[in-house]
């Protein structure tokens, strides 16, 4: 290992810390349980430090020495000594291996600090000292998820590491269905999924019960649409509540505009750089509207926030793959036959069905294997989610009460008025 004597310092202290903080976690965790005064930590706020170290110290001799033995030996030697402790106390009392599980971990961490491998040494360490802290959260989730939960994270892993990486990554056939490459084509529907599916994790985890406004935020995640159905129905049901319920509705469109912003930065981050703007501009409008609502909110009324269901499925998401590969195509041909005019129609048809695959169709053909120039992507991207925002209100018009008509309609009209005010200068 070839490194100076204040870079190792710099290794050996960075193990220290990760060490540490692994260990402090422990600590708090062992107090927090109130054990009796004659239990004893099996390891704690000292000893993960001094694992993180041992195990820096032997990967740095086993390269001097040029002996990788050693490092099996050093976690053969850990490994029987943390089976003996976990005996000693199985023998006493039900007990997990979490904590001997996490020595080994912080082991390798500080043979990652010695090798220089301090980001993921570091991650790691984060990660570990996250999931030991969520112990709560964590049992809780897994006494919430279905039989329905599994199968749709199963088949959520099979889409992702089965199917992805067998399909061809070359488009067939003439233009305009050249740009049909059916890598790009699963690989947007897995980015859909994924967003959908980490945002129903979010609400499930965090409880889907604990108000309207935190229903709008959690569940634009997973889907604006869904939840602005939802409000719009419940409206019926507490005509009271109209304010709180439209609160909701504008800040899932609000949390839409995010997700556009982050498919855009997925596919094509030169196009931030232009479509920024104009859809942070809508956003502010959402959230100043949101927060005029919620200083007028219906005073003294709580409400229980929408039961949202897993959003993963097989069906809708081979059926929006289709539907991607489609407005891929005509927005292609769009722009063959009909310039920028066709591009603008197409837009603002399907931000009407789906603002994703809009986002992403223009995110993909402005990139650098596309022919679509950045600035017609941007307007694309914003008719359609302005189109997608005046479907939501409809659905609100059409499914909800008189009396989230009005607040509903003063945030429509504020979103899309920014959104025509901005697309001028793009």
């Amino acid at each position: 290992m070839d490194a100076s004597l204040p870079d190792l310092f710099y290794r050996f202290g960075a193990a220290l810390v990760i060490g540490l903080l692994i260990g402090l976690q422990r600590e708090y965790a062992f107090q927090e349980h109130e054990h009796q005064q004659e239990d004893e930590l099996l390891a704690g706020a000292r000893t993960f430090p001094l694992i993180s170290l041992l195990g820096a110290s032997f990967a740095l001799l086993a390269d001097v020495a040029q002996a990788p033995a050693l490092l099996a030996m050093i976690l053969a030697g850990v490994a029987v000594l943390l089976g003996v402790a976990h005996y000693q106390e199985a023998k006493e009392a039900n007990t997990g291996l979490t904590t001997e599980i996490a020595a080994l971990l912080t082991l390798s961490v500080g043979m990652l600090c010695a090798w220089d491998e301090i980001e993921l040494a570091a991650a790691l360490g984060v990660a570990t000292t996250v999931l030991l802290a969520l112990k709560v959260q964590t049992r809780s989730f897994a006494k919430t998820i279905s039989r329905e939960d599994v199968f749709a994270t199963l088949k959520f892993a099979v889409i992702t590491a089965v199917i992805l990486p067998i399909l061809p990554q070359q488009g067939y056939g003439p233009p305009p269905f050249d740009v049909l490459v059916p890598y790009d084509v699963w690989l947007i529907v897995i980015l859909i999924s994924g967003i959908s599916f980490l945002g129903y994790v979010a609400i499930q985890v965090v409880g889907a019960r604990r108000g309207v406004g935190l229903t709008g935020i959690l569940g634009g995640l997973a889907s604006s649409t869904a939840v602005t159905l939802s409000l719009a129905q419940r409206s019926r049901d507490a005509p009271s509540l109209a304010r709180s319920f439209s609160m909701g509705v504008v800040l899932a469109w609000t949390v839409m505009f995010l997700r556009v912003l982050v498919e855009v930065a997925a596919v094509n981050v030169s196009l931030l750089r232009v479509v920024g703007i104009p859809i942070l501009a809508m956003m502010a409008a959402g959230i100043l509207y949101a927060v005029y609502l919620y200083m007028a909110h219906d005073s003294g009324a709580e409400s229980d926030a929408t039961e949202m269901k897993n959003p993963f499925r097989l069906t809708p998401a081979i059926t929006f793959g289709i539907l991607y590969a489609v407005i891929l195509v005509a927005t292609s041909a769009a722009q063959n036959y009909f310039g920028d005019a066709g591009i603008y129609v197409t837009s603002l048809v399907s931000g009407l069905a789906d603002v994703d695959a809009i986002t992403l169709s223009m995110a993909r053909l402005s990139g650098p294997a596309g022919d679509v120039e950045a600035e017609t992507a941007a307007r694309a991207i914003v008719i359609g989610a302005a189109a997608n925002t005046l479907l939501k209100g409809g659905i609100v018009f059409f499914t909800g009460t008189k009396s989230i008509r009005r607040p509903i309609l003063g945030g429509m009209a504020a979103i899309i008025a920014t959104a025509a005010a901005t697309i001028w200068f793009i």
